[in-house]
């Protein structure tokens, strides 16, 4: 699975650190970092950040 975030439109709302604290984090300086390829395993805590990004940010790469 391949993640990305659009960074341009990300607003920092951080939901979907609460959806999946394994994929997405907030650094020192409260920006948003992410694992663009996170594990097979996570997929259902990805589409919740996903649906819970209130800004569209968040998407998971077909392919």
């Amino acid at each position: 699975m391949k993640i990305r975030v659009d960074m341009a439109k990300c607003e920092t709302h951080a939901q979907c650190v609460f959806a999946a604290p394994e994929a997405f984090s907030l650094d020192d300086d409260d920006e948003l970092v992410y694992d663009a390829n996170p594990d097979d395993a996570l997929r259902a805590k990805i589409e919740q950040a996903v649906l819970a990004c209130p800004v569209q940010a968040v998407f998971i790469e077909q392919g």
